[in-house]
């Protein structure tokens, strides 16, 4: 193993204490019951105790749980995924219901296998939710679904109430860490969703410790804002694994608190940072910072009317 192969030791601001009360491990069991899978469990998530005992979000991962892609630096098993399960729409509703979530996040595995990429069941899982839930917050974070439009303008036709896209990591890094996927059609695929709908907010996340340069992370930051995306978050890249991507850099809080002060001065709406943000962070909080930025925004117009 060369020098910089070398495995490197996890800094003290990344240890997390874990609160597995009731309220978490009665989650947990209602999700295994439910035959229902979370992003929080499956990307081993540093948040999930904070999130589901305490915050009451969760992210919930439809269309199976084997991916088609074969990311490296993502832990959800890759396959061949089974068929598609028509029924699994109600049961999120129905546990997002039991829950008594105040904001859902509905994400999926890749299906490249899938004509449209899985818009459809997604549309559905939106319309369900709130159906039952009026007054849940609803965030959607599709892959790219082969960059095709019609299968975004599916999902967007549901109206949810933030669309999420992961651009994931730099330009230069991404063919090295984000299988099928392209940097320039993550950004088209968020240009669209605005243009879509352009009272929907758009998000993305960034990850950091692959090898990026600052120059490139403020080039991510450029190139999202000139596509119109309003929320950021940032957080650490953690190998999950030891077949995984090995980190190359522990940023520091410090660092984060830096390009969290950057981001708002680029004009995003919220940017959350940390060396725990995950992509779901605090979502319940975007929403809210979303709107008042909206409100601000409409308020200054008619100032200046």
């Amino acid at each position: 193993m060369t020098k910089k192969e070398e495995i490197l030791r996890k800094p003290d601001w990344l240890k997390i204490k874990l609160n597995t009360n009731e309220s978490y491990t009665g989650l947990k069991k209602m999700m295994r019951e439910k035959n229902l899978h979370t992003v929080c469990e499956e990307a081993r998530c540093p948040n999930i105790h904070e999130c589901w005992a305490e915050r009451r979000t969760a992210t919930f991962m439809i269309l199976g749980d084997t991916c088609t892609r074969a990311c490296r630096f993502c832990a959800v098993k890759t396959g061949l995924p089974t068929e598609l399960d028509l029924q699994e729409p109600e049961r999120v509703a129905d546990s997002v219901q039991l829950m008594n979530l105040k904001h859902v996040v509905v994400t999926a595995v890749a299906r490249d296998d899938l004509k449209d990429g899985g818009a459809a069941v997604f549309a559905e899982t939106v319309r369900a939710i709130r159906r039952k839930n009026p007054f849940t917050s609803i965030e959607v974070l599709p892959s790219d679904m082969g960059g095709k439009e019609e299968n975004l303008l599916v999902l967007m036709d549901a109206l949810p109430d933030i669309l999420n896209h992961n651009i994931e990591t730099v330009k230069r890094l991404t063919p090295r860490v984000r299988a099928r996927a392209k940097y320039d059609r993550s950004l088209e695929f968020l240009r669209r969703a605005k243009e879509m709908q352009p009272s929907i907010p758009t998000k993305s996340s960034l990850m950091l410790g692959l090898g990026e340069t600052k120059e490139e992370i403020l080039e991510v930051m450029d190139d999202l804002r000139a596509n119109q995306v309003e929320i950021m978050t940032i957080g650490q890249y953690l190998q999950p694994t030891r077949n995984h991507l090995l980190v190359e850099k522990y940023y520091s809080p410090e660092e984060f608190l830096e390009l969290q002060q950057v981001a708002m001065s680029k004009g995003f709406s919220h940017c959350q940072a940390g060396p725990l943000v995950r992509s779901s962070y605090h979502a319940d909080e975007q929403v809210n910072a979303a709107a008042k930025h909206k409100q601000l925004l409409g308020e200054q117009e008619a100032k200046e009317a």
